[in-house]
């Protein structure tokens, strides 16, 4: 799990797609266009992570910081910051708690909860 915040810190998107196992699933709360059930890698990292990015200014870096890890058996709970700037020069700034599941050292379950007032009013408006 820590890999994969290090790959979207870093921008590595060969090891954030490696993150994630073939059947893994992701839920986002709220009524967002992105919110809801995302299932399987490719529309987990294709269109809900790829289309989060594109709602962020091109070329500009997206900075997560790990604020604290608890860990037991499979399950990963991570609080951390997202900061960036949207697409229409508004600065993103989200404090994030996911509750990961890994399974063989790939991540097979998110549930993330964020700021989606925020996310709404900066990325989304």
């Amino acid at each position: 799990m820590v890999r994969y915040v290090e790959a979207v810190r870093d921008g590595d998107a060969a090891v954030i797609r490696d993150s994630f196992a073939a059947d893994a699933v992701w839920h986002y709360p709220g009524s967002l266009p992105i919110s809801g059930e995302w299932r399987g890698r490719d529309r987990i990292v294709d269109d809900f992570l790829g289309g989060m990015g594109s709602r962020l200014q091109p070329g500009a870096p997206l900075h997560i910081e790990l604020t604290d890890v608890l860990a037991e058996g499979p399950r990963v709970v991570a609080t951390w910051i997202s900061r960036g700037t949207a697409a229409g020069g508004a600065p993103y700034d989200n404090r994030c708690l996911g509750i990961f599941e890994v399974r063989d050292g790939r991540i097979v379950s998110v549930r993330e909860y964020a700021d989606t007032d925020h996310v709404a009013r900066v990325l989304f408006a």
